[in-house]
């Protein structure tokens, strides 16, 4: 086990839902959608170059499906990362509410900062819409991540369009379905707000997954890997 990168993995993602989902949880009336858009993708570009050269920022499993999809990471990598941003999720979720607590009237049972559709949807989407709006945005923010990073860490300017990329998803899915786009990210909080948050749970763990793995797949087509050295007489050519 690579322990500096099961350790960024579990501090990045704790980090993520307790200022993403702290700023939908605790302050949505004073920064609106724009505020907590912003608020997910700074935390992520912050994220991206503090912990992005250790463990590549994955923060998501859907990422990290997609990822391992490209066969940039092993299996057992993936595993040690999605076991990581699990817990990761529900620590900062867990420290998230213990701040609730401390503000009278504040409501967290069966909201929180949770995904949802139908009634507990800003307009309304219904459940085809919110699985198809999960997988489409999942797609588009896996896809940059994959095709601005060449290996597994976030060097450079990486984070930058990482970063804007989670917040434009964030845009368009807020009124949607709260936009989850990370199955950790929906876990956490779920779990401490219980009720309807929990039954409609499932529909956030798997179609960021189904966007994670749609997005490797396409980018295997749009960025083939480079050929291997022609073989000669005495085995794989050298560069000169």
């Amino acid at each position: 086990m690579q322990t500096r990168t099961v350790v960024s993995e579990f501090l990045g993602t704790s980090l993520l839902v307790f200022f993403g989902v702290g700023s939908a949880a605790l302050a949505a009336e004073y920064l609106g959608t724009v505020g907590i858009a912003l608020a997910f993708g700074f935390t992520l570009l912050a994220l991206a170059y503090a912990l992005g050269p250790v463990s590549g920022c994955h923060v998501n499993p859907a990422v990290t499906l997609a990822v391992y999809g490209t066969g940039r990471i092993g299996l057992r990598a993936a595993v040690e990362r999605w076991a990581a941003q699990i817990f990761g999720a529900i620590v900062g979720a867990a420290v998230l509410l213990l701040l609730a607590k401390q503000i009278p009237g504040l409501r967290t049972s069966g909201e929180f900062g949770t995904n949802g559709f139908g009634d507990r949807s800003a307009v309304g989407v219904t459940i085809g819409g919110a699985f198809l709006a999960e997988v489409v945005l999942t797609f588009l923010f896996a896809y940059v991540f994959l095709a601005v990073t060449h290996k597994v860490a976030v060097v450079g300017f990486d984070g930058l369009p990482i970063g804007l990329a989670l917040a434009v998803v964030h845009l368009v899915g807020i009124p949607l379905t709260g936009a989850s786009v990370n199955p950790a990210r929906s876990l956490g909080p779920a779990l401490f707000a219980g009720g309807a948050a929990l039954s409609q749970l499932w529909l956030f763990l798997l179609a960021p997954l189904v966007g994670g793995a749609l997005a490797a797949y396409v980018h295997r087509l749009t960025h083939p890997a480079p050929p291997l050295p022609a073989a000669g007489p005495t085995g794989p050519s050298e560069p000169s």
